[in-house]
Parts: structure tokens; C-alpha cells; sequence
């Protein structure tokens, strides 16, 4: 039986603050960490010595080839590679290719094995500020296993903007959508919340309000940002829209999403929900939750647009 089988529904979890993670290893060494990923961004996982991998010619170094399976050309990216890991040929003979779905591009990550898939809350999920020293930086938050091992999990989205930098937002397109809007006077003057634990999405959700002359404040996680709104009290009113990710350490966005539509000052502000986690179970919750709007993340070019659009109803 496969280590995805028996995975909860999204919802559920939602509704609790909480994730499920496919645990992983990518290598046999014994000083080898774990790594995680959210289940709902994964596939399935196949050996590797099983499917046929093609290089790209001028592919960047971490983009290994392509295989195909069932009729998709997924490229493979070195995921050891990029953590300096190098793996032995018997190692990279056993391995495994973990298939992942982010924004609706189909991927495939080299691992050694796929250990389980633990479920966590989201307030276990820990973001230590040694992890933001740099902008650099490889892993987002990290959490504990039963036993105590520290089990990280990784900014895949840095990862994937590295080598395969056109699956990710394209931040030159946003100034071409404002051409043709009428930005509001409220929308000028006031202030966008963002919360975004992901330093890749941080810097082109930045440059796309930079460039719109809006004011932003960011982030780090959602407990911050319902934190600061708390504070502000009936100032709250004057918040002009908030954008949230779905996974973030301490609070999901579902949660953040919950707390704002209960509070007296920020149950009619705009809420728009701006995550990698694109599937149908997704959008739906979030609606019921209470989100004004949804954007994929690699279409995040698009978001000043669609504020004004909810703006405008």
C-alpha cells in the first residue's frame, strides 16, 4: 500500500488548522535529514530506475531530464543537488521520483524514499528566524517527529523559480494589466495586508505592489498579520484588502480567513486567498470560509486587478 493512501480531505483539515505532510528522505546517509511536503501538492511516488529520463540540452544543471508517464512529460528536478546532498550510484539506482502539482505544472522531485505522511496542526509548524537570515535561504519552517527528529520542510517554490523559473509568476506582466483599471482612490490611499511565509512569493508579490504605487505591509505568517489587525481595533475598517496564503506556519489561511469574517472591524474586508494549492477543494473552502477571491500563485501578476474588480461590486 502506497505511504498517499488514506490521505483526509483538505476540508476537514482546513476546518482545524491542520495539515497533512508526505515525511521523505533524500538520501541513505545517516546524517540525512527529514524533509516534508503537503500531501495535497503531491502525486504519487514511482521508482525511478523504472521510467526512461531524457535530457534537455542548456536545461539548467538541477533539471536532470524529462520522463513521461501516462502520456505527461514531467521534467525531474535534483532536489539532493540543490541541498549539496550528491547521491552514490547505488543510491541514485534506488532512487524514487516524488510527483508534485503546483499551480497546475506537474514536476517531479528525486528523493530516496518516502518515510509516511504525519498530520500536524498548523501551530506546530515553526518558522525560526535563523531560516530568514538571508533571502537565500533553503528551508521555510520545520516541525518534530514522534521521536523528536527535526523534520524541515523546504521552500519549494524558490526551488522551482530556480530551475524552472517560466512556471512561476511572471512580475513584468503586472504593469501591462494596470494599463487599462481605474484604480480606486481607496485603493491608492490605503493599505494591502499580505501574509506569505514563502521569501520567493514575499519579493514578487513586493514588486507588484511597488510597481502599482500601492502601499503593502507583509507577513511572515497569518498569526502576525491577525495579530496586527487585532491590534488596530476599529482602525481595522481602513484596511483596504488582505491577501493570504493557504500554508503557513502557526496559521493557515483558512484560519486567518475564519478569525477576520468573526471580527466586528474586519468581517467586510476583502479577502483574497493567493496559493499554490489550486485545486477545486481549495477554492471551494475558501469561498465557504468566506474569501472574496482566489488567485494562483503563478498567475499572482493578476492580483491588483482582481482587488479592484471586488472593490467595484
Amino acid at each position: 500500500m502506497s505511504v498517499l493512501d488514506n490521505v483526509d480531505a483538505s476540508t476537514n483539515l482546513a476546518k482545524n488548522n491542520e495539515l497533512q505532510l508526505l515525511v521523505f528522505r533524500v538520501s541513505n546517509s545517516g546524517v540525512s535529514a527529514y524533509y516534508a511536503i503537503n500531501v495535497f501538492k503531491t502525486r504519487e511516488v514511482v521508482e525511478a530506475k523504472n521510467h526512461f529520463l531524457t535530457q534537455i540540452p542548456s536545461a539548467d544543471t538541477l533539471l536532470e531530464g524529462t520522463i513521461m508517464l501516462r502520456n505527461l512529460q514531467i521534467p525531474i528536478l535534483n532536489l539532493p543537488a540543490w541541498l549539496g546532498i550528491s547521491l552514490t550510484k547505488e543510491e541514485l539506482k534506488n532512487s524514487n521520483i516524488l510527483i508534485c502539482d503546483y499551480n497546475g505544472v506537474i514536476i517531479g522531485l528525486r528523493i530516496m524514499s518516502a518515510f509516511r505522511v504525519i498530520k500536524k496542526n498548523w501551530n506546530e509548524m515553526h518558522a525560526p528566524d535563523g531560516y530568514r537570515l538571508k533571502d537565500d535561504g533553503l528551508v521555510m519552517n520545520d516541525t518534530r517527529l514522534e521521536d523528536g527528529s527535526l523534520c524541515l520542510i523546504l521552500d519549494y517554490e524558490k526551488f522551482l523559480s530556480e530551475v524552472i523559473p517560466q512556471a512561476m509568476v511572471n512580475v513584468a506582466q503586472d504593469s501591462a494589466n494596470l494599463a487599462d483599471i481605474n484604480i480606486p482612490a481607496s485603493l491608492k490611499l490605503g493599505t494591502v495586508l499580505v501574509a506569505e511565509d514563502s521569501k520567493t512569493a514575499q519579493r514578487a508579490l513586493a514588486q507588484i505592489f511597488n510597481h502599482a504605487q500601492i502601499d503593502m505591509k507583509m507577513f511572515n505568517n497569518g498569526k502576525l498579520l491577525i495579530e496586527y489587525v487585532d491590534s488596530l481595533g476599529e482602525n481595522a475598517v481602513n484596511i483596504t484588502a488582505i491577501v493570504t496564503d493557504i500554508e503557513m506556519p502557526e496559521m493557515s489561511g483558512f484560519t486567518v480567513i475564519q478569525h477576520l469574517r468573526s471580527g466586528p472591524y474586519s468581517k467586510n474586508i476583502p479577502i483574497i486567498v493567493n496559493s499554490s494549492m489550486t485545486g477545486n477543494n481549495n477554492k471551494r473552502e475558501a469561498e465557504v470560509l468566506g474569501a472574496s477571491g482566489f488567485i494562483d500563485k503563478t498567475k499572482s501578476h493578476n492580483i491588483i486587478p482582481l482587488i479592484v474588480s471586488i472593490l467595484e461590486k
